[in-house]
């Protein structure tokens, strides 16, 4: 085939896709799961403490985010921000192996999460329905979800929009609903005891807080399709604020509306706490109805989800870091096809496990080479690589990236030592990876001068 006739990715997106595209995988079907999660670890209104420690983590590792995705642009997001900041050639192509190696746990994970939660709100037009009924369900949503992906670029950002108004509809209703029946001595419940700040607390805290930047997951996304995206020094930041300002609207009023109608020690043991809140305001069918779009919202999230991922193992390897064979373009619908099956396939895997075991550990996955690895490449770039122009600056510079930094290592420290090891534990057996195959292709460090 002439050179002139490859597929290649097209800047069609703008600020209104890409905004929508990351809230959407933002929201989602996270609040509807989450905030039980969110109750349960400290038992009670105070867990929402983990909201201002959770939004301030998302914020400043947001700005981060939006310097690294303006000044490059490309297929993979944080793969392409940890190759250029730690170097193409010596560490970064170390790093930038271990985030894709991370992405093979973590991306799954975070689609899987979805897949559950959205079988969960189906449970309420089957009650019937066993725990591994749910579970080959979810795993059928997976599938589902490659077959719906399987097409080209505009016409994904098409539904995307379409699954983005669907989710503004489903927000909005319930916020409006708990704005009217609001109140207040439900939502403010404290249980005696309760501010009891001990290293117990702390770590509850911790744990709430890694659910709360569990729904912030996202805002990154736009930041894997930059070679899709117009204007990106411009685009990507604007949509990236945005995503995260209007997220944190919508889900803090979602956790304060949830609690202020239906209490609080139901609540945390809900499954389907969204359908439980309607159905106490307006009967049994305003709890359906509200299932139904949840389980489209919960859909719009998890396609924006394998959207972005899958263009991650595409970038590495084109450049060489992962298997070739997955750096193709679909000949004629022009997407990495077989980067696509490879992440879709992991999720439906993963779809298997708990809710509760699968945020946990795609956070423990990914907090120490993505989110902490990031921040230093930032650090890294603005020092070595003057090369690099920045269309965005991160604002108070240094401040929001030592918080980030900060705040993403206590949330790690807080998930249990069961979780802490499976971080670890998938970091070091991808560094033996990547030196066992590093070794074999003559590549850093084992290349000759």
């Amino acid at each position: 085939m002439p050179e002139a006739a490859q597929p290649t990715l097209h800047r069609r997106l703008g600020v209104l896709n890409a905004t929508s595209i990351n809230m959407s995988n933002m929201v989602g079907i996270g609040p509807f799961i989450a905030i039980p999660l969110i109750l349960r670890t400290l038992e009670g209104p105070q867990s929402y403490l983990a909201w201002l420690v959770g939004v301030l983590i998302a914020l400043c590792d947001g700005l981060v985010v939006a310097e690294l995705g303006a000044a490059l642009p490309a297929a993979g997001g944080t793969y392409v921000f940890l190759r250029e900041g730690f170097g193409p050639r010596t560490w970064g192509r170390m790093l930038a192996f271990l985030f894709v190696w991370q992405l093979l746990f973590a991306g799954p994970l975070e689609i899987a999460s979805g897949n559950i939660g959205l079988v969960q709100y189906l449970k309420v037009f089957w009650p019937w329905m066993t725990d591994f009924q749910m579970k080959l369900t979810a795993a059928g949503v997976g599938v589902f979800l490659i077959f719906t992906l399987y097409r080209k670029i505009t016409d994904i950002a098409k539904i995307m929009l379409g699954l983005w108004i669907t989710m503004i509809v489903t927000t909005g209703w319930v916020i409006l609903t708990s704005i009217a029946r609001f109140d207040p001595a439900l939502a403010f419940d404290v249980p005696p005891g309760a501010w009891r700040f001990d290293l117990s607390f702390m770590q509850g805290l911790g744990q709430g807080t890694a659910n709360v930047l569990y729904l912030f997951l996202g805002y990154y996304q736009v930041c894997y399709l930059g070679a899709e995206i117009r204007e990106p020094g411009r685009t990507i930041p604007r949509a990236v604020v945005y995503s995260i300002l209007g997220v944190t609207l919508i889900d803090v009023a979602l956790s304060f509306g949830f609690i202020g109608v239906v209490p609080w020690r139901e609540g945390m043991a809900s499954e389907s706490i969204g359908s439980d809140f309607m159905a106490r305001v307006y009967g049994p069918w305003a709890g359906q109805v509200l299932a139904g779009l949840i389980v489209v919202t919960a859909f719009a999230s998890i396609f924006a989800l394998l959207l972005g991922y899958s263009r991650v193992p595409y970038a590495a390897a084109q450049d060489g870091v992962f298997l070739r064979w997955f750096g193709q373009l679909h000949p004629t619908k022009e997407f990495p096809h077989r980067s696509l099956l490879l992440v879709g396939i992991g999720a439906i895997i993963a779809s298997f496990f708990t809710l509760q075991d699968v945020i946990l550990g795609l956070m423990a996955a990914r907090i120490l080479i993505q989110f902490n690895a990031q921040v230093i490449a930032l650090f890294l770039i603005r020092l070595r690589r003057p090369d690099i122009e920045r269309p965005f600056r991160v604002w108070l510079y240094p401040l929001p990236p030592l918080v980030s930094l900060a705040g993403y290592l206590y949330v790690f420290a807080s998930l249990g030592l069961r979780f802490i090891l499976f971080g670890l534990a998938t970091l070091g057996l991808g560094v033996v990876v990547y030196l066992a195959a590093a070794r074999k292709q003559r590549e850093w460090p084992f290349a000759r001068a």
